[in-house]
């Protein structure tokens, strides 16, 4: 069986505010260890290779145009180069970016098992995990459509479930017996609180986890059928894309125009119980091992190894007479005094504390952000670019000062600005500085002045990273007054520095 990861990264994690921004989502994040989770979703499919009659691919990824640089840093750092990372020029759920990534298999391999799975979940027994994947892949090479349907630990109130129908006998003697495929009965919606303590005590009911298994084909056809406004729609955005080593952009007003549906809605519920649509045979495989979808702050509390207190905390925390919270410190010591039950996350720009009854609410935080045109609700203070990061310190009339970090052997654009000039000062490192007709090295201590309207770029020609406070001065002082002249990383105009 040839098994083929599809990695389904254009969350935005808005729940997990405000850690978790627009431009640096969850799925980036290393919320449960040292990797993020999209790291975490690769490295735990390792040693799958090693079950019965199966190969791995190299994985397909799927994010968000805006994350693509820091997508293929973070899979270069695991050492986990991708078969390719399709760009989402627009966010349109997981059907489309799941008909994307069949169409790029579609030539490679028709029949190849997809292994559909979001980059923003944790999976602890990486041994149960494997087994069921097994069994997935068993049933979709035989043309079945299947999920996995996380056996519940709790009344949850913020996942959909599945209801089981009858076990299908076992047909592979030589596996372990469990965990057998069901057949699906139906999908549900999100219960209320006293509905979900009826599911988990009828025992028959799993939560729905957002992992799929099915062949590329059947996964095409399924959607030709189902949704034909998506297919035509992905067919015409990825016929009319382009390469670019690893990437593949699809175009973005033909993306724009599909119809956004997820790969539940689109077919899953379509193809289930008595007034099933299709002939394909729709299978959920429980799975108990240790899965959390990570997807609002009491999550995390709840998988994170806790005191004596029933405390998380992190980062530089004095906590007195304070129970069952998670606080969170990144930048500066944080006391919590005589609470209960509360969220507070201290990051260099924001500072949460919320009610962990009422972390769901937080999305309400981020779009009204939005409405403001706020920049927390997008992006950090700390920005990252496929050079480096830079990172405001200060801002006034007229100025602000930028700590700038370039990674070996990267260069910024040669570029130019027309509102604003800028003073460079190295602080760690060497740098190769060009401006105008002219090219130089500065090291630590040496600085440099780019007026106003003058071609520049900036490199790290060296083997440690690049440091250096920029000054900048003018009238306008926003990101987009950059004229780009040339890039090594293919960005538009107004794409930062």
């Amino acid at each position: 069986m040839h098994i083929q990861p599809i990695i389904l990264s254009g969350g935005a994690g808005t729940r997990l505010w405000p850690l978790s921004r627009e431009h640096y989502p969850k799925q980036l994040l290393p919320l449960v260890s040292e990797q993020s989770l999209l790291q975490q979703t690769l490295t735990r499919l390792r040693g799958l290779e090693k079950a019965k009659d199966c190969s791995l691919a190299a994985p397909l990824v799927v994010c968000n145009e805006e994350h693509r640089f820091l997508v293929m840093e973070q899979l270069r750092a695991i050492d986990h180069a991708p078969w390719c990372v399709i760009l989402e020029p627009i966010g349109r759920n997981t059907a489309p970016a799941l008909t994307l990534a069949a169409l790029a298999l579609e030539e490679k391999d028709n029949d190849a098992v997809m292994l559909v799975m979001p980059a923003d979940h944790v999976v602890t027994d990486h041994a149960a995990f494997h087994a069921a994947i097994v069994r997935g892949a068993l049933a979709a090479v035989k043309g079945r459509v299947v999920t996995f349907g996380i056996v519940p630990t709790s009344p949850h109130t913020g996942y959909g479930y599945i209801e089981v129908g009858t076990s299908l006998a076992d047909d592979e003697p030589s596996l372990p017996a469990p965990p057998l495929p069901h057949r699906i009965a139906r999908f549900v919606e999100k219960p209320n609180a006293a509905t979900a303590q009826e599911y988990l005590a009828a025992g028959t009911y799993l939560w729905n986890s957002g992992m799929f298994m099915m062949r590329v084909d059947v996964w095409l056809r399924l959607i030709e059928r189902l949704e034909p406004a998506i297919m035509a729609a992905c067919r015409a955005a990825y016929s009319k894309g382009q390469r670019d080593n690893h990437f593949y952009r699809a175009d973005g007003a033909l993306f724009a125009a599909c119809p956004a549906n997820s790969i539940d809605y689109a077919v899953m519920e379509r193809i289930t119980g008595a007034h099933s649509v299709a002939e394909y045979e729709a299978l959920v495989i429980p799975l108990d091992a240790g899965w959390s979808d990570v997807g609002a702050w009491p999550a995390l509390w709840e998988i994170s190894p806790q005191d004596a207190a029933g405390n998380v905390l992190r980062g530089d925390v004095l906590a007195r007479d304070t129970r069952n919270s998670l606080v969170l410190a990144e930048h500066r010591l944080v006391a919590t005094v005589g609470l209960k039950n509360v969220v507070v996350i201290e990051t260099a720009d924001a500072v949460l504390v919320a009610n962990k009854e009422q972390a769901e609410e937080i999305k309400g935080v981020v779009s009204q952000l939005k409405r403001d045109h706020r920049k927390e609700g997008i992006e950090h203070r700390r920005v990252y670019r496929p050079w480096g990061t830079y990172e405001g310190i200060d801002r006034g009339e007229r100025f602000q000062v930028k700590r700038i970090v370039v990674n070996p052997g990267a260069k910024l654009s040669v570029q130019m600005h027309h509102h604003r000039a800028e003073h460079w000062v190295v602080v760690k490192g060497t740098a190769r500085v060009t401006k105008g007709d002219e090219s130089f090295l500065l090291t630590e201590n040496q600085s440099t002045y780019i007026p106003l309207g003058v071609l520049h770029r900036l490199e790290n020609p060296g083997k440690l990273p690049l440091e250096i406070i920029e000054v900048q001065s003018g009238s306008y002082l926003g990101e987009d007054d950059i004229v780009r002249f040339e890039d090594v990383y293919g960005r538009e105009q107004g794409d930062g520095k």
